[in-house]
């Protein structure tokens, strides 16, 4: 997904979901209606910052490739170029997953 044809505004993050788990951790397939919406994607794209009162751009604390957890129900679900990715602002992200 390096080509992504997308620029996010302010402090907007673009992130592709990882695949829901297709087993239960005893085995069980889920079936497409079982399975939870992710909550755990990778940053694909990374707008300027938002602008603080003296007019500067805040530092975003995130970079491209990152693994992050956001909230259920975060953002907004979009489709681009065939490809299924999430628009969360910065502060709609939870943690980042450190390897």
């Amino acid at each position: 997904m390096k080509n992504l044809k997308i620029r996010p505004l302010d402090d907007r993050i673009v992130v592709t979901p990882v695949e829901a788990e297709e087993k239960t951790a005893g085995g069980i397939v889920l079936p497409d209606s079982a399975k939870e919406k992710p909550q755990r994607g990778h940053v694909t794209a990374l707008g300027p910052g938002r602008m603080l009162e003296n007019g500067q751009r805040a530092e975003m604390m995130l970079a491209i490739g990152d693994e992050v957890i956001y909230g259920k129900y975060s953002g907004s679900d979009i489709e681009i170029d065939g490809h299924e990715v999430k628009i969360l602002r910065e502060g709609d992200i939870l943690a980042k997953v450190m390897n």
